[in-house]
């Protein structure tokens, strides 16, 4: 332990490079694009033919949940949207509610503010996924400053209600032609991270690949009734535990064919060589997996997080209205809208937020005069930005914010043409209020919980190591307890490096025990190679190959 960095506090650079590069785009960025155009469509061309397109802004609300869950399986997908929905119409009560109330400018940031915390807190918290509290936000901090009277709250929330349960039918639909689409997709992505960590042996590629692997066996345990489809996909995910626990012995190469199979429409490949070890491991139920933390021991850790976001919105707010920018809200969204995990994801999402408002403003601009033609364009634009918006996101975020821009820009237009200069200027002064002052707040506000939570990760990776070595050892371990060791400790140490991996991106923190994390983890892939062979899982790729 002497040789530990001495626990002294520094302060990290914030980076430079690469912010702005593109990645690769995700495997389904056309399924949330399309999703949200079928939703929004039908009721904003309805709305046209009835000469309302001014209540589009409360059907949107509904209609943008249908960008959520895309990757959980359908079982759960229908809970998560569900509760999507809720949380939507919920906030926005609230906020059209209070808009009902009050137009005080102060009170009405304040409570957007508080409404951002709160939406960013139970999004985190509940691991709900992209586009996250973003969207949220996005809707509720408008719809405080749109004029309201309370007779019209319980109209305009049916309105956003029936738009939420068409979305929440347009993302159950595709489960009619690909029941098991979801979890095909996070079993295949868990076999090409194992691929990858067998042909380069890597640190990162192990913990990427033990990542995918835990990711794959939630999805397959979130999927309800074991069913023959889900029973052929634990067995590959099984797979590529094997190939964690004997990269040497595995053939990273076919590990690959199976998860381009997977990715396509024929049936689930069946490895037939696990062995009778295996098949009776694959009867163990899900009760085995480890269990979720209660919601409540989720939000501790996140209220460095919920106070960086109610001060920096606040703030943002505060600031644009003494700037005397028309639009508050606009600051407000930036500044919610930065975020992360850590300050200097924080900064990276800062600066390709700039970079994508700025440029989107200026496609605004050049959009603008067609837009204003009449009503149908101005609708078709909205639905070709949205689209355009989920198909670049996963690519970089700033990229995606070139769409998001022009989009919600004409959005504010449903109700009546604006000025284009007016808009551009507010939205431009907002966008560089929220950012800068967002990104302030994150730095005055230090989570030095960060180092806390590797302690917490570092004892629980230990306690899990010990138990599972103690089932290893035993004469005649049950497969039950075999597995449910197993999957304790590696959803341990998946959680410590998640840990770590946030606490590293902190601007000011004390040297982080580096080399205990690293430790802590070769202990427990060491251990947990130990449980696959003490199952029965080790068979010899090289063999086969």
């Amino acid at each position: 332990m002497s040789s530990e960095t001495p626990r002294t506090s520094r302060v990290r650079p914030l980076p430079l490079s690469g912010l702005l590069r593109p990645g690769s785009p995700s495997d389904i960025w056309f399924k949330p694009a399309l999703s949200v155009v079928v939703a929004a469509a039908p009721p904003n061309v309805t709305l046209l033919a009835l000469g309302r397109l001014d209540l589009a802004v409360y059907t949107m609300a509904g209609s943008l949940c249908a960008l959520y869950a895309h990757n959980r399986p359908y079982a759960a997908r229908a809970r998560a949207l569900a509760l999507v929905v809720l949380g939507m119409v919920g906030g926005l009560a609230l906020a059209l509610l209070t808009a009902s109330l009050t137009t005080h400018a102060i009170v009405l940031v304040t409570v957007g503010a508080l409404l951002a915390a709160l939406q960013k807190t139970l999004c985190d918290a509940t691991r709900i996924g992209p586009p996250g509290n973003v969207i949220f936000t996005f809707i509720t901090s408008a719809s405080l400053f749109v004029p309201q009277s309370t007779g019209q709250v319980p109209g305009h929330i049916a309105l956003a209600a029936a738009a939420g349960a068409w979305s929440w039918i347009v993302g159950m639909a595709p489960g009619l032609l690909r029941p098991h689409g979801p979890e095909r997709r996070a079993t295949a992505h868990a076999l090409s991270a194992a691929a990858a960590y067998t042909a380069t042996g890597t640190a990162t590629a192990r913990a990427d690949a033990a990542a995918a692997v835990h990711t794959a066996w939630q999805s397959l345990l979130s999927t309800g009734a074991r069913s023959a489809p889900r029973r052929a996909l634990e067995r590959l995910v099984v797979r590529a535990e094997v190939a964690l626990a004997a990269p040497a012995d595995t053939d990273p190469q076919q590990l690959r064919v199976w998860a381009r199979a997977l990715r396509g429409t024929g049936p689930v490949p069946q490895p037939d060589d696990l062995g009778e070890a295996a098949e009776e491991l694959l009867g163990v139920e899900a009760e085995l997996d480890s269990p979720r933390r209660p919601l409540r021991h989720r939000l501790g850790p996140l209220a460095p997080l919920t106070l960086r976001t109610a001060l920096g919105c606040a703030l943002a707010g505060y600031v644009s209205l003494a700037c005397g920018v028309g639009r508050p809200y606009w600051a407000l969204v930036t500044a919610a809208a930065l975020y992360q995990a850590n300050v200097t994801l924080t900064w990276r999402r800062g600066v390709q937020r700039v970079v994508g408002n700025i440029a989107g403003v200026l496609l605004f601009a050049a959009v603008a005069p067609i837009a204003h033609l009449n009503q149908l364009a101005l609708v078709l634009f909205g639905l070709a930005f949205s689209f355009g918006a989920e198909a670049l996101m996963s690519r970089n975020y700033w990229l995606g914010s070139v769409c998001v821009t022009p989009m919600a820009l004409l959005i504010t237009e449903f109700a009546t043409y604006q000025r284009p200069g007016e808009l551009i200027t507010d939205r431009v002064l907002d966008t560089l209020i929220g950012a800068l002052v967002g990104f302030a707040a994150a730095i005055a506000v230090t989570n030095r919980r960060a180092s806390d939570r590797i302690e917490h990760a570092l004892g629980a990776v230990e306690r899990a190591r010990e138990r599972a070595a103690a089932v290893v050892a035993a004469e005649h371990p049950a497969p039950r307890d075999l597995e449910a060791a197993r999957r304790g400790l590696s959803a341990a140490v998946v959680d410590l490096r998640a840990a770590a991996d946030a606490a590293a991106g902190e601007w000011w923190l004390r040297a982080l025990p580096e080399e205990r994390v690293l430790r802590a983890e070769q202990a427990g892939h060491r251990t947990l190679a130990a449980t696959v062979r003490r199952q029965g899982l080790h068979t010899s790729e090289g063999a086969r190959a």
